[in-house]
Formats: C-alpha cells, structure tokens, sequence
C-alpha cells in the first residue's frame, strides 16, 4: 500500500537544538504528520506517566537486514509457522500494548495514532500464526523510504516474535539489501545484539537518515 502523502508538521523538530541525552522534547502532538516527520529526523514518541516524550537515543540499535543472525533453530521455527504482513495490524498493538508486560508504554493515543498511521500506509506489521492459525507472535513500527523504524513485538510462542523479525528482514531485501535499508529499534538490548542489532551512535544515525528515508520503499508497500 503506497502510503498517502502528508504535509509538513507544524512543530520545530530541529536536532540541532536537541540536548545530549535521549530524552529530546516533550508535548507536540500524535497527528500523522508530526509523527512521520519526527521520524525523518531521528525522533520517536513514547509517552511515560501521561506525558507525550520524544527520544533520540544518544546510543541507537539498528539492524542491517542483511546482518541478522539467523541459527539453525530459528531456522526451523521459521517453518513451524507461517508470517503474514499487515493482515492483523490492531491485534499486534494490542498484543504488544498488553498491560501485564512489564515497561509498557502503549496508550491509548499512541494506538490509535499509528491505526491511523496504518491506514494511510505508513505503519505495519509483521505476523506470526501457529498451525492452528492462533497469532503467536509479530512486530509492527514505520516505514519511511528505505528505513523500517520498530515500535514494539510480542511473542505468545517460542521464536515467534524473532521469526517475525526474521520476515522483515527478508521483505527489506534479506541478503542482498544493499545499504539503503536499515531497521531501527531504538535500543540495544541483549536479546537483540545476539540477533545482530549494533549500536550507533547518534550522530551517526542522524547522518545516514537523509538517505534512507528517500530511498525507494520495500516493493510491498511503493
């Protein structure tokens, strides 16, 4: 789904003036094009106690698709279940926005922004469905140009959120994705660096953006 045209945001989303910690602004608003257009330059929002925060972390974990680390047991998760795309964008929010995961952040509004997001075919999903057709497991976040910005994944079964991972990847070019596709999920975390996630630092990342939002989208959603 080639995603509907957005206006320029009405908010100052300048990363000249952010300071030097993750934390780089707060208030603005959830509306389509400030959203997209935090992206563009680096920023995401994730509220905290009711305020709307937007972060640019200073260390910032990012997969080259090419890069992920795939081993012989992800391979053989891989085809105990089936991956879908965009076929159950709501329930993967609300799966991932469960109250009873420990750190999350989900509200309301952010639900409902990137449905609307989804809509006009700039948010996605990846599923994951086990052999009785159950959701087990998926991920869903932003596409700009070549840039696959991650929000959030859940797993309900084993591998499941990696092998929807795995289906990303491989839908942003897999092997031979050229470097013109990068997936950004915010933070390094453990479990990720052994899946391949590096860190970058910010002005890095802030460096190699310019190119990778106007780089041609994955086929599936130009």
């Amino acid at each position: 789904m080639t995603p509907q045209p957005l206006g320029p945001s009405r908010w100052d989303l300048d990363p000249a003036s952010w300071p030097a910690q993750d934390l780089v602004g707060a208030g603005a608003d959830l509306d389509p094009e400030t959203v997209v257009a935090a992206y563009r330059v680096g920023a995401f929002p994730m509220p905290d106690d009711g305020d709307l925060l937007w972060w640019s972390p200073m260390r910032r974990g990012v997969l080259h698709p090419a890069a992920l680390r795939v081993t012989r047991s992800l391979r053989k998760s891989g085809r105990r279940y089936e991956t879908t795309v965009d076929r159950a964008f709501e329930d993967v929010v609300d799966a991932c926005a469960d109250p009873t995961r420990p750190g999350g952040w989900i509200d309301e509004e952010i639900r409902d922004a990137y449905v609307r997001l989804h809509r006009l075919g700039w948010a996605h999903s990846v599923e994951t469905w086990d052999a009785e057709g159950r959701l087990v497991g998926g991920l869903y976040g932003l596409n700009v140009g070549g840039l696959f910005a991650g929000e959030s994944m859940f797993h309900h079964a084993t591998d499941a959120s990696k092998v929807a991972l795995m289906a990303l990847c491989e839908l942003m070019g897999g092997a031979a994705a050229g470097p013109g596709r990068l997936v950004d999920v915010q933070w390094q975390t453990p479990h990720l660096a052994s899946l391949g996630v590096v860190e970058w630092p910010r002005a890095q990342y802030l460096a190699a953006l310019p190119d990778l939002v106007d780089a041609p989208r994955p086929a599936l959603w130009a």
